[in-house]
């Protein structure tokens, strides 16, 4: 069977690696690994999510979905230093290293590392910050959505990056077909990054 980086248990052998990359004036390094996401470097689709998109409200709370090894849910921390993050994700091996990660990056305090069912039925989130994954097929990817976005508070806005050559523009249509305002934030290097929120279904 194919291993993929969103098996819950990946069967690639462990290669841990040093992820590094500069962002906000700083120079990250993150532990990453066989078996996750990009565990090697900073994916280019990530790395125009964080770029490209508005820094998060802070004071709120903030969910990763997607996590791998948290990047993303580490600069959130860092960015927004009196919110809470949910980092979410199915890869156990992708969870860990987002524990350590965010432990090495001083907001363990305030990342919470976690698999979907893990996360509070009540819960809300401000924002939705997501590189979603595109490969496990359209259906997969659409029940994703479906349960996470209606998540979002009133005032919510979800940040999605999509290859437009992997079909973000027909993301976005079908997105707006569910009642979502979803704009095009964003264009770069081949990737949009889409920003979706309630509208509507908020009020």
């Amino acid at each position: 069977m194919t291993d993929h980086y969103f098996s819950a248990e990946p069967t690639a052998a462990s290669q841990p690696r040093t992820v590094t990359f500069e962002l906000d004036g700083r120079s990250w390094s993150l532990a990453g690994d066989a078996g996750v996401f990009s565990g090697d470097r900073l994916d280019q689709g990530t790395a125009v999510l964080l770029r490209e998109t508005p820094m998060p409200r802070d004071g709120g709370t903030l969910l990763d979905l997607g996590c791998g090894y948290g990047a993303v849910a580490c600069v959130l921390a860092v960015r927004a230093p009196l919110s809470t993050v949910w980092a979410v994700d199915v890869n156990e091996r992708a969870l860990g290293l987002a524990r350590h990660n965010a432990a090495g990056t001083g907001v363990a305090d305030r990342v919470r590392v976690v698999v979907p069912d893990e996360v509070p039925e009540d819960l809300s989130f401000d924002e939705i910050w997501s590189n979603p994954p595109i490969r496990v097929g359209k259906a997969a990817l659409h029940d994703l959505l479906q349960r996470w976005l209606p998540r979002l508070s009133p005032e919510g806005a979800a940040w999605l990056v999509v290859g437009k050559h992997l079909g973000a523009d027909s993301l976005q249509r079908w997105l707006v077909e569910q009642g979502w305002d979803c704009r095009r934030h964003a264009s770069r290097k081949g990737f949009r990054v889409l920003r979706a929120s309630p509208g509507d279904r908020g009020r």
